[in-house]
């Protein structure tokens, strides 16, 4: 990359931000990549194939795996993929992969995406057309809807929910480079922020392109560009896009620019070539000067094109001929130029061509490095190569930079004369990636288990690789560049080499899997009360995350007296002596209910700033006052005030103790002394008692003697007790000028175990009250998690709520138990246990606010695509041309295999059988193979084996929805015809969408029936 920024005073620039696609030899562009710069081939021969002329070869770029389609993934039933073009399923994925590449994989991308590209065409329609009677309800329509060129760019569209402009565009061999061109066009005038650009060739069964003397197909299997033996071209299969953005938005977001595209222009020849099918130095010539000059540069600074470069007698002169014209409009110079086509190692991808040609020249600005073009020995005597400005490059050779960035063209010339002319350069370098020393969240997730190992094995090997990017980098990437999918795994690491260990390991307790439901669990917030609080609890919240410091700055500035002391405890100093000092204030009512109020006031805040806002709040004694703020029944200087006064208050009384025991509440009333209390019912078997010192200390004593433990609780006081009720009328009265408001969120009583009345929250009496009476916690969590799948976050410091929770016999499997922060005990830091909670609430299905977690500009940074899981789905013909290469080759091994014709729907291929025609009505599609189900079968299995047979799925039950097995509209078209004709009833497609299952329409039949006279 170049240090100095390009010059885009009018911010016309675009950058390419991400690449995808396949190619004959490489499945993705890294190892495409790989490919050119080894200097190998990858174009297929047979020989003495029937047709073929003696001495010639038949010859292909094939395409492995194009027959492989992951249809769960896109939500395909398994007849559709088998239906659809393996074109427009291979385009699909790699349009997805594109945009996971580019940092934009979320299907919720909120910028508008437009879409430019087209395909070729294809045997397919005619393979499914004479397979028709082994195709149950598939019409010409579908046929049409499922392989026409038209519907390649809607279908994506449709699929990864893309709102800007979409276009297929068709203009033969330069269809793709004018996709480009016209991408550019549309960002430049705002139509969209991202858009997608590139084509596809993708034959299966590759077409017999037979060999005739002066053609423009080689006999010899062999690609020449440029050289005096070349006779010819080769056809190819492969799929390309790349993603494109104004080059301005790409940097100040963070995105990796792979090169800046300058400018490009397209013309037709307009009827200056010879022929339709003709070349034209002047219409070529003509493009590429309009691309320059919209470029802005000097054609002297353009040191490597990437020619079309098809290796024909004919069109290699004429294209650089055309080329030399352009460039001598700024120089005169010869042999400065680097020339090459990437046609000699793939072949002619045809419509996928232009992008091909432009990811391999991307990769070269962006490495300093052309690879050799092949094949290439004898130099073209009808091109003046002393003059020209071009030189073939032969082998690997680096691309120093010059006094500039380094600057490229790509060419791409179609048949019938739409010509089209890209200029790119280097990409500025990169920002430096920011530091940041907080432990990053690592989410990972699939939608099989299979993918989800592939996925979690791939991120291990890039982030244990040397050149890994920063880890705060590739969490955010994954966090915002990939889609949330249900099967989840997360880690919170401190780099990226303990990530690639964690991952790799699958380190028990560090990588954590989940599988999220389809709707988020409701988050509960669960605020404790005194007794948890410890010095420096918080702290590297309060150092690092600005949410959480800003809350505990405006707790500290509405009480000057109390923020001092406060302050302390969330930053305390060095100074070991002051430490204990302030530890030991801390210990009192005065500092510790104020500060424990501040934490979950704080932690509310940083929460909500990471997206996770509460259903309902809970809290447990002193806790309520922050579910009570937080569901704004006090106005926060309120809330502080009366948290303040609460403490003075229980400050101002004689000497008490807490004590938790194991023991039920109805154990403990029949032996509890007189002046001690049941404070609270934490759960079936957990109580807490209350009282003077000397009685609690008493009554543990006599526990201790009976073999019971008990446990004396951090807390000054003797809440909940008798003790407090000389205080009670005076805290009233505090409450009374607080005015006190109607909750906001839904508020479950500690008090009295159930949800808050309307009017009782708002009543003065119900919080002095709430001093004295019992804290109810086990019948409030009952009560908040009756019939619900909840999450129940503690927002507090420590986990003791959260111990309480997973203790209680109403919290199960449908519940999600988190806490905010480490136990003074434990090892792990404040950020560590807050992003552990995130990803596992993450993992159940919460939406985070990943941008608010992140501090500071980050990078989006390359990371590993999703792992496909292909299956074959494949409809050969059912007598195919004994011409055909595929006849002795296998599509998607590569094998020498001869394969019979048939149906591969699935894994399995399936021989199809013909079923008897009377079993077709008039206006429905073919039942299944085997015929119907039999007449006087039960109508929910009819109407199941049909969906199934429709579907092309082993089995549906009664109760399986028609659209989540994949079925559309047109499905559900033929499906009403074919129940209409075998039950003779009016059903319509409408019923699909009211009643969707086998259950729902057979029960629609019965009634239209009784409804017949």
């Amino acid at each position: 990359m170049t240090d100095a920024l390009p010059d885009d005073p009018d911010g016309a620039l675009i950058a390419v931000i991400g690449m995808a696609g396949c190619f004959p030899g490489a499945a993705d562009v890294d190892q495409y990549w790989r490919n050119l710069c080894a200097g190998t081939g990858h174009i297929t021969t047979w020989t003495g194939l029937p047709g073929t002329p003696e001495g010639h070869v038949t010859a292909h770029g094939l395409l492995a795996g194009a027959d492989l389609f992951d249809a769960d993934f896109f939500g395909f039933s398994p007849r559709e993929a088998l239906v659809m073009d393996p074109q427009q399923r291979v385009f699909l994925q790699c349009a997805h992969h594109a945009m996971e590449d580019a940092g934009y994989g979320s299907v919720s991308c909120p910028q508008p995406v437009g879409l430019f590209a087209g395909g070729a065409t294809t045997r397919y329609r005619a393979a499914l057309e004479s397979q028709r009677d082994a195709l149950p309800f598939v019409d010409d329509w579908q046929i049409h809807l499922s392989t026409a060129p038209d519907f390649l760019t809607l279908r994506v569209a449709q699929r990864l929910r893309l709102r800007g402009p979409v276009v297929t565009v068709q203009s033969a061999c330069s269809t793709s480079l004018v996709a480009v061109h016209l991408a550019c066009q549309s960002l430049l005038a705002g139509e969209c922020a991202l858009a997608l650009a590139g084509g596809a060739t993708v034959h299966v069964r590759p077409p017999r392109a037979s060999y005739v003397e002066g053609g423009i197909v080689t006999g010899d299997g062999v690609v020449r560009a440029f050289d005096a033996r070349g006779r010819g071209t080769v056809g190819g299969s492969a799929a390309g896009l790349v993603v494109l953005k104004l080059l301005a938005d790409a940097l100040a977001d963070g995105d990796h620019v792979h090169a800046v595209l300058r400018g490009s222009a397209v013309h037709n020849d307009g009827g200056d070539s010879v022929g339709f099918t003709a070349p034209s130095v002047e219409g070529q010539a003509r493009t590429v000067r309009a691309a320059q000059l919209v470029a802005g540069v000097d054609a002297r600074t353009i040191t490597y094109v990437e020619a079309h470069g098809t290796g024909t007698p004919l069109g290699d002169p004429i294209e650089v001929a055309a080329l030399t014209r352009a460039f001598r409009e700024d120089t005169g110079d010869a042999g400065f130029c680097a020339l090459g086509s990437v046609k000699t190692a793939v072949g002619h991808t045809d419509a996928a061509a232009g992008v091909t040609g432009l990811i391999k020249t991307v990769l070269a600005v962006e490495h300093g490095v052309i690879p050799a073009s092949l094949n290439f020995g004898v130099p073209n005597p009808d091109i003046d190569w002393d003059r020209v400005p071009f030189r073939v490059v032969t082998e690997r050779t680096d691309w120093p930079r010059g006094d500039g960035p380094r600057r490229a063209a790509v060419n791409a010339l179609g048949m019938g004369g739409t010509n089209a002319h890209v200029v790119l350069e280097e990409a500025p370098a990169a920002a430096a990636a920011l530091p940041d020393g907080r432990p990053q969240l690592l989410v990972l997730s699939a939608k099989d288990a299979a993918a989800l190992e592939a996925v979690t094995d791939r991120f291990a090997e890039r982030l244990a690789a040397p050149d890994a990017p920063p880890l705060a980098d590739a969490a955010w990437t994954a966090q915002t560049g990939r889609a949330a999918y249900r099967l989840r795994r997360f880690a919170v690491c401190a780099d990226a080499a303990e990530a690639g260990r964690v991952l790799s390991a699958r380190t028990p307790g560090r990588l954590l899997d989940a599988a999220a439901p389809g709707r988020a669990p409701s988050v509960v917030f669960l605020f404790p009360g005194q007794g948890g609080q410890h010095l420096g609890m918080g702290r590297d919240l309060y150092a690092a995350e600005p949410a959480f410091r800003g809350a505990v700055d405006e707790v500290c500035g509405l009480d000057a007296g109390l923020g001092a002391g406060l302050r302390a405890v969330f930053a305390p100093p060095d100074d070991p002596g002051r430490q204990a000092r302030i530890a030991e204030r801390l210990a009192t009512i005065e500092i510790g209910q104020p500060a424990v109020f501040t934490l979950e006031y704080a932690l509310c805040r940083l929460w909500e700033s990471w997206g996770v806002r509460p259903h309902a709040v809970l809290g447990h004694s002193l806790g309520a006052y922050a579910a009570a703020c937080l569901a704004g029944v006090f106005t926060l200087p309120d809330a502080v005030r009366l948290v303040r006064e609460r403490g003075r208050l229980l400050q101002s009384l004689p000497s008490g103790s807490m004590l938790a025991l194991e023991l039920p509440e109805a154990e403990v009333e029949p032996v509890l002394p007189a002046g001690l209390s049941v404070a609270a019912v934490n759960g079936p078997g957990r109580c807490a008692v209350s009282g003077r010192t000397e009685l609690v200390e008493r009554f543990a004593a006599g526990l201790r003697d009976r073999g019971i433990d008990s446990r004396l609780l951090k807390i000054a006081t003797a809440g909940h007790s008798a003790l407090v009720e000389p205080v009670m009328d005076a805290f009233e009265k505090l409450v009374s000028q607080a005015g006190p408001q109607e909750p906001r969120v839904p508020f479950v009583s500690d008090m009295t175990g159930e949800w808050a009345a309307e009017g009782q929250l708002t009543d003065p009496a119900y919080w002095s009250a709430h001093l004295r009476r019992t804290v109810r916690f086990a019948a409030a969590l009952r009560t908040v998690t009756a019939g619900q799948e909840r999450t129940l976050l503690e927002v507090g410091p420590g986990r003791t709520l959260a111990t309480l929770a997973r203790q209680h016999p109403d919290v199960g499997p449908r519940h999600l138990v988190v806490q905010s922060l480490p136990h003074p005990n434990d090892e792990a830091g404040d950020h560590l246990t807050m992003l552990t909670a995130a990803g596992r609430m993450w993992g159940a299905g919460a939406v985070l606010d990943w941008d608010a977690m992140r501090h500071g500009a980050r990078r989006r940074v390359k990371l590993p695509l999703y792992p496909f899981q292909g299956r074959r789905f494949l409809v050969e013909p059912r007598e195919p041309s004994p011409a055909s290469p595929a006849s002795a080759v296998s599509p998607s091994a590569g094998d020498t295999a001869v394969r019979a014709a048939g149906v591969h729907l699935g894994e399995e291929p399936v021989t199809p059988s013909r079923p008897p025609a009377a079993a077709v009505p008039a206006d429905a599609a073919v039942p299944p193979a085997g015929g119907p189900p039999q007449a006087g079968a039960d109508p929910v299995r009819r109407i199941a084996a049909v969906i199934a047979a429709g579907l092309g799925l082993p089995a549906v039950e009664p109760h399986d929805n028609f659209f989540d097995l994949g079925g559309d509209s047109l499905m559900a078209t033929r499906l009403a015809a074919w129940i209409r004709q075998e039950f003779g009833i009016p059903l319509t497609t409408a019923d699909f969408y009211t009643g969707p299952t086998p259950h729902d329409l057979a029960r629609a039949v019965a009634a239209r029936r009784e409804a017949t006279p």
